[in-house]
């Protein structure tokens, strides 16, 4: 028996930053394994959420993003040994800046989801878009995208790439 499709007056977008080793291959296994969960979130795949600025993030909600993830491997996991510690400290900064600005801290969410655990990828991608769908739309940061002049650079074609495809 196939269970219907819900309807929402909202869809949200989430875009998620994943690391390729665990939380990525977490995604892909609950997706082999049949597991369902919400098809608003767009997955950007990095080597380790070392590597992830925070610039992105900010990005992802000039783009339109209403949500944004950042998993990775567990503590002590990291296959580049620390760059999942690096990627906590950065993002409880972040976090306090995103407050101070006033994005709802609740349109963010930092987790460690390993490459065997798709059940959990499940539950996080789905905890967060019903939390973020009940926040509805947020629209703070879209006037910034006309008005972008950031002259950043981004250090390697990988960065690049993925920070256009946001």
């Amino acid at each position: 028996m196939h269970a219907e499709k819900q309807q929402h007056a909202f869809e949200p977008k989430i875009v998620a930053f994943v690391c390729t080793w665990c939380t990525y291959a977490g995604a892909d296994l609950a997706g082999t394994s049949r597991l369902q969960y919400p098809a608003n979130i767009r997955v950007v795949k990095f080597p380790c959420t070392g590597r992830i600025d925070p610039v992105f993030i900010l990005r992802a909600f000039q783009k339109g993003a209403d949500g944004v993830l950042v998993s990775g491997c567990h503590p002590g996991d990291c296959h580049y040994m620390a760059g999942n510690f690096h990627a906590r400290r950065r993002f409880a900064a972040f976090r306090q800046l995103l407050d101070f600005i006033g994005v709802d801290l609740n349109r963010l969410q930092f987790s460690w989801v390993s490459a065997a655990e798709g059940g959990k990828w499940v539950d996080v991608a789905t905890e967060l878009t019903e939390r973020v769908r009940e926040l509805g739309p947020l629209r703070e940061f879209a006037a910034l995208e006309a008005e972008e002049h950031w002259s950043g650079a981004l250090a390697t074609p990988e960065l690049q790439e993925a920070y256009n495809s946001i």
